[in-house]
């Protein structure tokens, strides 16, 4: 099966998000063809969430789990760490007071 590339995807969803009117930035543009993707959701408040895509293998399917719940500034901390170590990251940003983000039709 064909992987979709980093950049195609990333436009999609940022594309999703703005039709129901959700804002969302990307923080980091990485290879636009294989790059990992990391999603943080600020909740507003002061607090956000992590997530990454990882494989299931028993549902042999890509899921999105969330990694990382927490202040908004540790995030932004353990994202900085990540960058650094990987140049070819996607971070993408999507502001939602109450934590909407799609991810699961992605």
């Amino acid at each position: 099966m064909a992987r979709l590339r980093s950049k195609i995807w990333v436009q999609a969803y940022l594309k999703r998000l703005e039709l129901q009117t959700i804002s969302a930035y990307v923080m980091a543009h990485g290879d636009d063809h294989s790059g990992a993707i990391l999603v943080k959701i600020s909740k507003m408040d002061g607090f956000a969430e992590l997530h990454q895509k990882t494989f299931d293998l028993q549902n042999n399917r890509n899921v999105w789990v969330k990694i990382l719940v927490g202040l908004e500034e540790e995030i932004d901390f353990f994202l900085e760490k990540q960058k650094a170590n990987d140049p070819d990251l996607w971070i993408i940003e999507v502001e939602s007071s109450n934590g909407q983000n799609y991810l699961d039709e992605f």
